[in-house]
């Protein structure tokens, strides 16, 4: 029986990449997405065709708890644990901190931060009943640094970077491991707002001389998912040395 993959923000970007490399190398799929069902759901239908995966998907807000819950309750109702959790959405703000309104900070941290308690809290109980998972949570390299006019954004990975450290250690014990994946530019539409000229600069400072694509960033957060349970509470970085 194949096992499963929860993987939040997946219509597209590096969610979507994810679910191709899982599908791929034999995993079931769980879903999720905000706003794209229709297209979510005709890449599913693809994965099914192509890998025989089982795909389960839902188009919710991952900051409301009801959503998430619903999820858990129909999953379980399948006699379906997911023995890995990726916690992938994530929205990006650019622009002046005293720019920024209450309502914005509080939907980038709703959505980056708030969201992975959520999801932990409601399918980590279940991981504990059988001693074992994976939890990735994907963060930034702005979440060990900052980034100018990304203050919301930076906060909200910082966040996540100590959200997975400290549940790391709580679920040690139980055999779950908690990692997150920082990333550094990476050529997706959240990037969309650099233009041509702003592109072409902001890769001349990596020293890899480009951004990394979605398809690299999925390969490399199946091998993180994919490691040794020893491996938990790390921070990795996939920037292309430009940190």
């Amino acid at each position: 029986m194949k096992e499963l993959v929860l993987i939040t923000g997946a219509s597209r970007g590096i969610g979507k990449a994810m679910a191709g490399v899982f599908a791929k190398n034999g995993w079931n799929l769980a879903l999720v997405c905000r706003n794209n069902g229709d297209m979510l759901r005709e890449y599913a239908d693809h994965l099914a065709e192509e890998f025989g995966t089982e795909v389960y998907c839902y188009a919710g807000d991952v900051a409301d708890y009801a959503f998430i819950e619903s999820i858990r309750d129909d999953l379980a109702g399948k006699n379906i644990q997911p023995e890995i959790l990726i916690n992938n959405a994530g929205i990006s703000v650019v622009g002046l901190m005293t720019d920024l309104t209450p309502g914005t900070w509080a939907e980038v941290m709703n959505t980056n931060l708030t969201s992975v308690f959520n999801t932990c809290h409601l399918f980590v109980p279940g991981m504990v009943r059988k001693k074992s998972g994976r939890i990735i949570n994907v963060s930034s390299i702005w979440g060990n640094v900052g980034a100018s006019c990304e203050v919301a954004y930076s906060a909200s990975k910082g966040g996540v970077n100590s959200f997975t450290r400290a549940l790391a250690k709580e679920l040690a014990p139980s055999g779950i491991s908690v990692n997150a994946v920082a990333f550094g530019a990476i050529d997706t539409e959240m990037n969309g707002h650099l233009s041509d000229e702003e592109k072409a600069a902001f890769e001349e400072e990596i020293p890899a001389g480009r951004m990394g694509t979605p398809e690299e960033a999925a390969e490399f957060t199946y091998h993180i998912a994919t490691a040794p349970a020893y491996m938990t509470g790390q921070i990795v970085t996939f920037d292309g040395a430009y940190l």
